[in-house]
């Protein structure tokens, strides 16, 4: 039988060596394998090996990652914006009565109400009548209904206009595709 595959093919057959698209064995070292420092598992509070030096990785991150991601608010539902919207004017309904009535309190403590009154009764007043009693008119009760109507109007109006400018929302993202935010992940 006779070795066709040329003079370079037989002499590589001859020493031993692998032939050409052939996969080369890789040699055993003499020295025993030694796994990476990462992960060589020491027990805690060992020693490390003599002349072992601990080298930092140099293509680390030293910063995470921060994920991005944009995003596209193409539809407001208006009923759920109607409800949010709802309960939020409540809410600020709710603190404007109680800041009309601490105010009025704080304004009777420091004395403001019969000074002033004192002062327009005294401008509108003549020698038979007292003139105008500031104080009757401003009592905490009138007071309070007066902003628990400006309250409830506060939440009828706000409600409806959030949920028309819902829907105007949704007509104008129709034509223009929404309004793009980019959300970035806390770290």
């Amino acid at each position: 039988m006779t070795d066709t595959r040329g003079p370079q093919t037989q002499q590589y057959a001859a020493s031993g060596g692998p032939l050409p698209g052939e996969r080369q064995e890789p040699q055993q070292a003499a020295q025993p394998y030694h796994p990476p420092q990462a992960y060589q598992n020491a027990p805690a509070g060992a020693a490390a090996p003599a002349g072992a030096v601990r080298r930092p990785r140099t293509g680390a991150r030293t910063t995470p990652r921060t994920r991005k991601a944009r995003l596209r608010v193409a539809k407001a539902d208006p009923w759920s914006v109607m409800k949010v919207s709802f309960l939020l004017s409540i809410a600020l309904g709710i603190c404007t009565i109680i800041a009309a009535a601490v105010l009025w309190m704080v304004m009777d403590a420091m004395g403001v109400f019969s000074t002033v009154g004192g002062t327009i009764s005294e401008a509108t007043g003549s020698n038979e009548s007292n003139g105008f009693d500031l104080q009757s008119f401003l009592s905490l009760p009138r007071v309070l209904m007066f902003t628990t109507v400006i309250a409830v109007i506060d939440v009828v109006l706000a409600t409806a206009l959030a949920t028309l400018g819902a829907f105007i929302y949704n007509l104008s993202a129709g034509f223009v595709g929404g309004i793009e935010l980019t959300l970035a992940e806390d770290e």
